[in-house]
């Protein structure tokens, strides 16, 4: 059977739920405390403790020096003890023995209790730390133990407690003790008497946590949720957008009959939540945003120096719906898109529209060419000034100018040439992935994002840019003080540390890409062949037959060689005198001979360029009188008929 220490031993280690080896440490700890506070040992001297979680036996082992007589029996040993240890121990070496006094049990007991809590208060103050830093941005459900006028106290898992401030309780809500509610771990900090965990309810992120347990397509990844704008216990806007065809986000998140999203309405104190789909169109986006009003037109202009700005026409009868009461609409359409928003009448952007084309000196050709219009507007404008009512295509009229006029004047820069040039290379000096990090996910403290959020920065490298521009005109927004501030100075100093690495690693890679790569050889020249070298020279043009002047032949005749073969196979089958005649008749016609005219070309000396060869028309005739055969060219004169040479 178990003794008393072991049973103990695990009924606390069941109890704190904590590990075995955490708790024996403490143990030893705590004993080898009790050891120095019994003995008066000093803190120099090494001591240590073992306990065995059997029997629940305590042994204490201090470091002492080897002397031949002992003065002092806590720090000084005898050389026959020590060598009972450590059979080489010599005069004046350190060797550790045991040390355990005789009536230690009950001493340490008493002792050690206190040093025991304490360090299995630590420890479990360590586990609460770690499980719920690893909770951070999720949902944990407690009890209500407390309600003060500072906040709520909250008990948590692992015996811990949370604290809610008043600001991070929806308003309207009356918590009650021992009601159970739900939150956000916000943050986890590490305090000596205890993490200290914080809880809200109003942060957007507990909306997007509830969105993903109720809405099982938003979990699995099928629905994805782009932004959040939320002002809590009032009215929120989300928006959706679906990762696969044919699924419908908005549907997947509202569920049959509303059941989804009012089981997070009744979860947020009736918080009403607008659902809209997202859109890579900005200016659609930036129009469904503003729903439940009816949009005419939306215009962009992001080369604005006071940031991204984007201004929404709509009818007279949905300007207030539009905007919002106090102006919520409109500020959660903003926070959702990240653009300003700038919300007009109709009948107003036609009248801004109207003294734009009249004052700026940019819109000449564009009021040129709206004059006719223009006097129609005023018409409608002054009537719509006494009261008197439009109609419809009137409206339709005024909705088309100002949309025509917005195009036109949103196409031309809004800014210099020299300072888009300025803007672009910041740009380059900023890491491209922070224009795609949204401000709120900067890191940067909740309040000082949604500032900077509604000031028109969606995005961290925005910021990084005005930051460097114009830092004056962040610390000159509402909310934005010193400390804020440094917090965003923090911030782009780390995105120019990390660019300046990428920078770096871009170099190193070009270098080692240099040194690997071969160097080209040039090529041998070598001599050209003679058929090379004649195809370099260049070539000349052959002239027209009728340029060439007729070349005359010389007056010896001359004898070719199927002149001679003709006479030997004559001479073989022995013709007959009056056969000779019609030989003559069949000789004379026109031949026409490439190794007679590459003959007469090497004669001639005229024709050694390559090119094409003139054809000459030779005639070949016997003479029975001299034996001989007689060749006769042809020649053309200008304005005459061919006549024979010989």
């Amino acid at each position: 059977m178990k003794n008393e220490f072991t049973l103990a031993f695990n009924e606390v280690i069941e109890e704190k739920q904590l590990g075995r080896e955490v708790i024996l440490k403490a143990l030893e700890s705590a004993m080898v405390s009790a050891y120095r506070r019994a003995v008066n040992a000093s803190n120099a001297q090494h001591v240590e403790s073992k306990v065995d979680t059997e029997t629940g036996k305590v042994t204490i082992y201090a470091e002492k020096e080897v002397v031949e007589s002992v003065q002092e029996t806590t720090t000084e040993v005898t050389l026959e003890d020590a060598r009972l240890v450590n059979p080489e121990a010599q005069l004046g070496d350190m060797v550790i023995v045991e040390s355990t006094p005789k009536d230690f049990g009950r001493v340490a007991a008493q002792t050690a209790r206190q040093v025991i809590q304490q360090r299995i208060r630590d420890a479990e103050r360590q586990a609460q730390l770690d499980f719920y830093m690893k909770q951070m941005g999720e949902i944990v459900s407690g009890v209500v133990q407390a309600v003060g006028a500072q906040g709520l106290t909250i008990g948590l898992e692992m015996k811990a407690e949370g604290s809610m401030p008043r600001k991070e309780l929806i308003p309207g809500e009356r918590p009650r003790i021992h009601e159970r509610v739900r939150a956000l771990v916000a943050e986890v900090k590490d305090n000596p008497r205890g993490p200290q965990i914080i809880l809200s309810r109003t942060h957007r992120n507990f909306l997007r946590r509830l969105l993903e347990n109720e809405v099982p397509e938003i979990y699995h990844g099928v629905v994805e949720i782009r932004s959040i704008a939320r002002e809590p216990g009032e009215r929120a806007k989300v928006a959706v957008s679906a990762t696969q065809p044919g699924i419908d986000p908005v549907g997947a998140c509202v569920g049959i009959r509303g059941v989804r999203i009012q089981a997070i309405v009744r979860e947020l104190h009736d918080e009403k939540i607008d659902v809209i789909e997202w859109n890579s169109d900005q200016a659609a986006f930036i129009a469904k945003a503003i729903s439940p009003a009816r949009v005419n037109g939306v215009y962009l202009n992001d080369r604005n120096a006071g940031g991204k700005t984007a201004t929404v026409v709509v009818p007279e009868d949905q300007l207030s719906l539009a905007i919002g009461r106090d102006g919520q609409n409109a500020r959660l359409a903003a926070k959702l898109t990240g653009w300003r928003i700038d919300i007009k009448s109709l009948p107003e952007a036609a009248a801004d529209v109207l003294n734009r084309l009249q004052k700026d000196e940019e819109l000449v050709s564009v009021a040129q060419q709206e004059a006719d219009v223009m006097a129609k507007v005023e018409e409608y404008l002054a009537r719509k000034a006494e009261g008197r009512p439009l109609a419809p295509e009137e409206y339709e009229l005024l909705v088309r100018f100002v949309d025509r006029v917005e195009r036109r004047s949103s196409a031309r820069p809004a800014v210099e040439k020299a300072v888009v040039a300025e803007i672009e290379n910041i740009r380059a000096l900023i890491p491209a992935d922070a224009f795609e990090l949204s401000i709120l996910d900067s890191g940067l403290p909740e309040h000082v994002a949604y500032i900077l959020q509604e000031a028109g920065f969606s995005t961290l490298g925005e910021m990084a840019v005005q930051m460097k521009i114009r830092p004056d005109d962040i610390l000159r927004l509402n909310g934005i003080g010193p400390r804020a501030l440094q917090e965003i100075n923090n911030m782009v100093a780390a995105l120019d540390e990390r660019k300046a690495g990428e920078i770096a690693a871009a170099e190193e890679a070009a270098k080692v890409a240099t040194e690997v790569e071969p160097v080209p050889t040039e090529p041998v020249l070598t001599e050209a062949t003679p058929e090379v070298a004649e195809t370099t020279e260049p070539i000349e043009i052959a002239a027209p037959v009728e340029e060439i002047e007729p070349v005359v032949a010389e007056a010896t005749p001359v004898v070719t060689e199927p002149a001679v073969a003709v006479d030997a196979e004559a001479e073989e089958e022995e013709i007959p005198f009056d056969k000779l005649f019609e030989l003559r008749t069949a000789i004379t016609t026109p031949v026409a001979s490439d190794e007679e005219e590459e003959e007469e070309d090497d004669a001639s000396g005229k024709d050694k360029k390559k090119g094409k060869k003139k054809k000459k028309h030779v005639q070949v005739e016997y003479d029975p009188e001299k034996d001989q055969t007689i060749v006769l060219r042809k020649h053309r004169r200008e304005g005459e008929d061919w006549d024979w040479d010989s």
